[in-house]
């Protein structure tokens, strides 16, 4: 039997998703497994005061156009929300290394609709240290093919 994987590369198989699970929890994901137990989970209840999974933000309400078909709102959902003890919010995407172009939409919508909110991508990199915003990923490789 061939693992049944979903459009994002993901193993849905029964296994999979043994693989996938943490403390009775599927995550999407083995990284954004990894991101909660290396990360999210040693710091909760010390920097880290409450964290939230798979946090739905509208980026557009749905409206109807001028031929009368209703269009869908645009949604984000984010993989964590996390609230620090001082009170500020980050919002977490965790990335495999290769962000595609809708991706990079969306996180330009959110910038513009919730300018308060502190959005990352953030990738699980071991070459350059474990866990990494992209972007910085993104200048450490650039640096690299330049030396």
């Amino acid at each position: 039997m061939s693992n049944q994987r979903s459009k994002y590369g993901v193993d849905i198989s029964p296994r999979g998703r043994i693989e996938r699970t943490y403390k009775g929890v599927t995550y999407d994901s083995k990284t954004e497994m990894l991101f909660y137990i290396e990360k999210i989970e040693p710091m909760l209840g010390r920097t880290i005061k409450s964290c939230e999974r798979q946090v739905p933000f509208v980026l557009q309400e749905g409206f109807t156009n001028c031929d009368g078909k209703r269009v869908q709102a645009i949604t984000y959902i984010a993989d964590f929300v996390i609230t620090m003890s001082d009170g500020r919010r980050i919002v977490y995407d965790v990335k495999g290394g290769v962000i595609d172009p809708v991706a990079m939409l969306k996180r330009k919508l959110f910038w513009k609709r919730y300018p308060e909110e502190h959005l990352v991508f953030i990738c699980r990199n071991m070459k350059y240290g474990g866990w990494i915003p992209y972007e910085i990923l993104q200048e450490k490789k650039r640096a690299e093919r330049r030396a």
